[in-house]
């Protein structure tokens, strides 16, 4: 599985954004999918995930409310839409797959597949 991020880029606080990450891969719709951030200094953090059909999402508490994560399985791509964004936000924005029927979806050992990374910037 390759996975291909884009749509970071340098914007103010308040100011939306939408990630895209696209997979490769036929059976993408049963993969769990997700969003992690590593800012300046800090560790690799759980930001979203989404699970296979029927996909419910999961965020962690600082995003959630701003942040959506969504799929289109017919796109092979799962997005996320970052909204009200905050100068804690900028980070490299990393999405990631996972193949496997069960594993954690808020933790990086519950995925096997990793992207390149997205810088996104957020300026005060």
């Amino acid at each position: 599985v390759q996975l291909q991020a884009s749509g970071g880029g340098l914007v103010q606080a308040g100011d939306s954004l939408r990630l895209s990450c696209a997979a490769s891969g036929r059976t993408f719709s049963s993969y769990r999918m997700g969003w992690f951030r590593q800012g300046p200094g800090k560790e690799r953090e759980f930001v979203a995930g989404i699970r296979s059909i029927p996909s419910p999402t999961h965020y962690t508490d600082s995003v959630k409310g701003r942040f959506t994560i969504s799929r289109d399985n017919a796109k092979n791509t799962v997005y996320l839409q970052m909204n009200s964004l905050k100068p804690e936000d900028t980070a490299v924005y990393y999405c990631a797959a996972d193949s496997r029927p069960y594993g954690s979806i808020s933790t990086m050992t519950g995925y096997n597949y990793w992207g390149q990374g997205t810088q996104v910037t957020v300026s005060s």
